[in-house]
């Protein structure tokens, strides 16, 4: 019984070995056009080989080993894009450089995790969601795809043909969409 256990192991390293081998360097370039830090992306690719080496090929085969690497990547990064997202709050100047949008909470936000903080962060983030609700489909997907999955409007171009310049008219749309109702979300704040 620990021969075949033992004679299993070996088998699935070996696999995995010659896997990562395989798909280390496209992997790697995949993950660093969509990820900006370095050491973000050796993350990610360090956590797909993981999540591969923990994979029964006997129980649960992959029949398309190159698809369920890319799979699993993106999935990463969409996760790592959506904890950054959480941790920094946008703000913008508007137009006429009278007020910073959102920096006051912004800083008060990430400076403390008090029950009020908290508050504040589920506040923003719920009137951000009712606010992307408010678009057009086609606004909130460009603005969803290039914020929050992080995705460059020539991959999104290339996936839909829809010119890149129409998509990042329709996310200047979006954007300034979503800074008006954010910023009466914060004057909202301020004057109470």
């Amino acid at each position: 019984m620990k021969t075949e256990n033992l004679e299993k192991n070996l088998k699935h390293n070996k696999e995995v070995t010659e896997i990562y081998q395989k798909y280390n360097s496209p992997l790697r370039g995949f993950i660093a056009k969509r990820v900006p830090s370095k050491e973000d992306c050796e993350d990610i690719l360090q956590n797909v080989f993981y999540q591969l080496s923990k994979t029964d090929f006997e129980t649960n085969p992959i029949e398309q080993i190159s698809g369920w690497l890319y799979s699993v990547a993106r999935n990463q990064i969409i996760d790592r894009s959506r904890k950054h997202k959480e941790q920094e709050l946008p703000y913008v100047i508007n137009d006429n450089d009278e007020a910073v949008f959102l920096k006051e909470i912004t800083e008060t936000i990430l400076d403390s995790d008090s029950p009020e903080t908290e508050f504040l962060k589920s506040l923003v983030w719920k009137e951000l969601e009712v606010a992307l609700g408010e678009l057009p489909p086609e606004q909130r997907s460009v603005f969803e795809l290039t914020e929050l999955e992080g995705f460059s409007f020539k991959e999104i171009s290339e996936a839909t043909d829809i010119g890149v310049n129409t998509l990042i008219s329709r996310k200047r749309y979006a954007v300034l969409h979503l800074r008006k109702k954010l910023y009466e979300l914060y004057e909202d704040l301020l004057s109470d």
